[in-house]
């Protein structure tokens, strides 16, 4: 027998849970099904406690410049402490009570278990089934995409959650992947004496970001002891039980380590969704939506699932958008052109829009500027640890920015400025006409302006 409701939500990742949550508060009749933990992988192995690792290695690395700026100074590197306020102050010991029982209090009706399209509104998960007469709510994230290396399958390797759970450093630890997570994590394991190897099949670190980023992130990595390794990729992976060794195309050296990291990437699972009942290929790298976020009739996607990042904060504006149009209160199209994203090493490399290269391959007529940070004021006062730039990527034939990267020690905070402003498409000419305060970073974007006449 069919249970009637408004609004079926699969997937309680922070969009999910943002939707159905506003929804219910609404007065809608929503029911939230989640096969894991409420919040889904954000507040438990993603941004939060990952920055919460970072933090505690970027204070061990400015400890280490305290004799070039202020006298003597030493730090003593304690992962316990870093394990314990993962556990405790992010991850809440893994349990999701806290908010499972939020998210109750606003009227959403928790199901646990395995959500899955059973056609037009209707909703299958374990033996209930759910038909939605205001429509279904796909927000079901993604999943880290496991390579087919011969051998990695069935060996212990690490994904990020393995990482964020780590109660020990392991002594040695080669990441075969040198995305965001890749290096992020890279920095901060090394940081604690772990020995780091990245290992990235392509031709540099952060792919697809500008060549300087990837470049940048490989000086930063290197200078904290990793090793960088690009170009290469694994072809077999053995474990004896205690040691990872991967053997490595055209007969390069072994590499061997104690830990094997993947973060190769992340992928959603439509197939599991049987997508296939609301007309979606299964196959498909993610769910088609429109502006509204609609993939068909009755049913919404929001999230990783929907190709556009695999970011909270995506997933949270998307949310908006979705619920907005769930509850017919008309509204702006999802608009991508100024998607903000950062890496969180040190330093931070945050970038909005396009590239260089893919405002070429659009037909863009391109003009661009870099200009280093340790060029500014405040890079010179900064003194170590002032690695980065800003660079602009304009769209010359109308006069507006349609990409920018400011790497830097507060790359992801000077970003917003450059965020409002490919998003706006305010002229360059009126920003190169703005007051910047003096000394800060991002005063660096004016000089950047100004090397774009």
């Amino acid at each position: 027998m069919q249970e009637q409701v408004d609004v079926v939500v699969v997937g309680l990742g922070p969009g999910g849970e943002f939707a159905a949550g506003e929804l219910a508060a609404a007065g809608l009749d929503v029911i939230g099904i989640e096969a894991g933990l409420v919040g889904g992988e954000c507040p438990y192995w993603g941004c939060v406690p990952s920055k919460m690792m970072i933090r505690a290695g970027n204070a061990l690395a400015e400890a280490g410049r305290v004799p070039f700026l202020a006298g003597e100074g030493k730090a003593v590197a304690d992962w316990d402490r870093v394990a314990d306020r993962v556990r405790s102050e992010a991850a809440s010991g893994w349990n999701d009570r806290a908010a499972a029982g939020r998210l109750e209090a606003r009227g959403v009706r928790l199901v646990r278990g395995t959500g899955r399209l059973a056609g037009p509104h209707r909703v299958i998960a374990g033996e209930r089934a759910f038909e939605a007469a205001r429509g279904v709510v796909l927000a079901t994230g993604s999943r880290p995409r496991v390579p087919p290396v011969p051998g990695l399958e069935g060996t212990p390797y690490w994904t990020n959650r393995e990482a964020i759970e780590a109660e020990e450093v392991p002594a040695s630890m080669l990441v075969l992947g040198g995305g965001a997570i890749g290096v992020e994590l890279a920095q901060v394991f090394a940081r604690f004496g772990c020995a780091v190897t990245v290992l990235e099949g392509g031709d540099r670190l952060l792919a697809q970001e500008e060549p300087e980023a990837g470049e940048l992130a490989a000086r930063a990595l290197r200078a904290d002891g990793v090793t960088v390794r690009t170009g290469v990729r694994a072809v077999q992976i053995e474990h004896d039980g205690t040691m990872f060794e991967a053997l490595l195309e055209g007969g390069l050296e072994p590499l061997r380590a104690e830990r094997l990291l993947v973060a190769t990437g992340r992928r959603p699972d439509l197939a599991a969704l049987a997508v296939d009942t609301a007309g979606i290929d299964p196959a498909a790298p993610a769910v088609p939506t429109d502006g509204q976020l609609r993939a068909a009739d009755g049913l919404w996607a929001i999230g990783d699932i929907t190709g556009r990042g695999a970011f909270t904060h995506v997933a949270m504006y998307q949310a908006r958008i979705a619920v907005r149009d769930i509850l017919g209160r008309p509204g702006p199209d999802a608009d991508y052109r100024a998607l903000p994203r950062v890496t969180f090493t040190d330093p931070e490399i945050g970038a909005v829009g396009l590239t260089e290269r893919q405002a070429r391959e659009r037909g863009v007529r391109v003009r661009t500027a870099l200009v280093p940070i340790a060029s500014s004021a405040r890079g010179l006062v900064h003194g170590p640890g002032n690695e980065g730039f800003v660079k602009l990527v304009e769209d010359a034939g109308r006069g507006v920015l349609v990409g920018a990267t400011s790497a830097g020690p507060t790359g992801g905070e000077v970003l917003y400025g450059l965020n409002v402003a490919v998003h706006a498409e305010v002229p360059t000419a009126r920003l190169e006409h703005m007051i910047y305060t003096y000394p800060t970073f991002h005063r660096t974007v004016e000089a950047a302006l100004r090397e774009l006449r």
